[in-house]
């Protein structure tokens, strides 16, 4: 296909990003062994946390901003392509089973839809049209929080997702891996985590996909944290939805607590299976029902049930 003025600019735009960058003294990876190349990677890997920890202060401010939100019933919403959509996808995927979240409270966008979470969908990151779309859709309030993912920190879909969320009043983070990012821009909050050039030139599923996860983990990690989801540093709101949960459940009411298998399973039994519930039966000396108006009354934050309880 011919060149065109448009593809010549985009072309121009793509060689000015650190995320896009050549590095020479890779030309010849593909003979070494591959002990070697694995080698190369790993220390590769090794500079992500230490680049992310240079955006902490960032990270922390918009996580503060987003719990804030959510505790008055917002959701959180993640936009993104290919990679990065995916990332947010699986992010917004764990957390009902992880923190019991409602269905819809957190959100994963994908530029193509369910369809580009196995398959690429050529084009799709460039429709800012459909991003408009997939934003109009939620009915954006004050209370939302809309995070753009982009390695590149240009991607059409993850940028008017942005625009058109802070247009709606909605919280905006942009997370990237370039310096001063169009999406960075759109955002209230910019996290621009620069990584560096990638071992394959351009292949952003590396350093920079690898940056984002750990990214997408603290901010649904902390937020569900200072929303209460947690005792410590325990699962407490974990929705035994099989097995594996139903045991890990126990374990999790048997740390807390220090009660033996029996109390367990009654406190268990009387709250329906609802760890949190069960915790405050056991160490609040509570009744099932009691320790279901404690934790309503005090947000759903165990720690200050307990304090209730015990005050009585």
């Amino acid at each position: 296909m011919p060149s065109t003025p448009a593809l010549a600019a985009l072309r121009a735009q793509l060689a000015h990003l650190t995320t896009e960058a050549f590095r020479p003294e890779l030309a010849d990876i593909d003979r070494l062994p591959t002990l070697d190349i694995a080698t190369v990677m790993n220390a590769d890997d090794a500079t992500v946390a230490a680049a992310v920890a240079g955006r902490l202060p960032a990270i922390a401010a918009a996580i503060d901003a987003t719990a804030e939100r959510m505790a008055r019933g917002g959701r959180l919403v993640y936009a993104g392509a290919g990679t990065a959509g995916r990332l947010g996808v699986l992010d917004a995927s764990e957390c009902p089973p992880t923190f019991a979240t409602e269905p819809g409270r957190v959100v994963g966008l994908i530029a193509g839809g369910p369809e580009a979470l196995l398959t690429a969908v050529e084009g799709a990151e460039d429709d800012a049209e459909a991003a408009a779309a997939d934003l109009a859709a939620l009915d954006l309030t004050p209370d939302d929080t809309v995070v753009g993912v982009s390695a590149s920190g240009r991607t059409p879909y993850a940028v008017t997702a942005v625009t058109r969320a802070r247009a709606a009043g909605a919280l905006t983070i942009g997370l990237s891996c370039n310096e001063n990012s169009a999406l960075g821009a759109a955002a209230d909050h910019p996290i621009e985590i620069v990584v560096g050039p990638e071992l394959l030139t351009g292949s952003t599923r590396l350093k920079a996909g690898t940056a984002q996860k750990l990214v997408l983990n603290m901010i649904s990690t902390i937020t569900m944290i200072r929303l209460g989801k947690t005792y410590g540093n325990l699962m407490v709101d974990l929705r035994a939805s099989n097995a594996k949960l139903r045991a890990r459940s126990r374990h999790i009411v048997a740390l807390a607590t220090g009660a033996d298998d029996a109390e367990i399973e009654a406190a268990l039994t009387a709250t329906g299976g609802e760890v949190k519930h069960a915790i405050l039966v056991l160490l609040g000396g509570v009744d099932a029902a009691d320790a279901g108006r404690l934790l309503a009354d005090a947000g759903g934050h165990l720690r200050v049930a307990l304090e209730a309880a015990r005050g009585r």
